[in-house]
This record gives C-alpha cells, sequence and structure tokens, in this order.
C-alpha cells in the first residue's frame, strides 16, 4: 500500500478480531467509525479487511506509521498492546491480547 501522504510508511501494526456472522455487519460498521476512524487521523494510513467463514468473521486492521516513536504516540509507551473499543467485548468472540507490528520491507505500487 502507497498512502497518501508524503512521509514514507515504515512500520505497520495489524490487529485481528474474529466475531459471529450475525454480528459481523454491524461489527464492520462499528469497527470502521470506532477503530478505523481515530486511526486515520494520526496513521499515515489504515485498511480494514473482513473474511466471513462458515460461522464466524475475521476482521484485520493495518495500520501505517512512519516510525515506532510515531505509533506509540497514539498507541502509547507499549504499541503492541491492545486499546480494545467499547464494545469489542460486545462483538468479539475473544478478546485479542495484542497486535503484531511488522517493519515494512517493500513499499512500491504495482
Amino acid at each position: 500500500m502507497t498512502v497518501s501522504k508524503t512521509v514514507q510508511a515504515r512500520i505497520a501494526r495489524i490487529w485481528r478480531g474474529r466475531t459471529t456472522r450475525a454480528k459481523a455487519d454491524a461489527y464492520a460498521v462499528y469497527l470502521r467509525s470506532e477503530g478505523v476512524a481515530p486511526l486515520l487521523e494520526k496513521a499515515l494510513g489504515a485498511q480494514m479487511f473482513r473474511e466471513d467463514r462458515e460461522t464466524e468473521s475475521e476482521f484485520v486492521t493495518i495500520s501505517y506509521w512512519e516510525s515506532i516513536e510515531a505509533m506509540s504516540r497514539f498507541a502509547g509507551p507499549d504499541p503492541r498492546r491492545i486499546h480494545h473499543l467499547a464494545r469489542d467485548a460486545e462483538f468479539l468472540i475473544e478478546l485479542p491480547d495484542g497486535v503484531q507490528v511488522l517493519e515494512i520491507v517493500v513499499n512500491e505500487p504495482g
């Protein structure tokens, strides 16, 4: 992903969560407004993915950052720590206990 701002993304922060298929549509709306929208105010960019399975749906949110320091200004001193949304316990099958933080090695438009 090439982000729209002039600063190059060097770090990706990846969050995953699962909900039941019955709650997936409502959670998609909630996650976009309460989770992704605030990310877009601070991150260089963000993406939200959804995979529907037979009985559950998995959501993946990836945010892009110029550095660990920039991400920490948003996420706090431990950028792998989860900041659950207010209604996550209502929607999610289990609350995730961390996020994945990866260095972006290649970031070229296709």
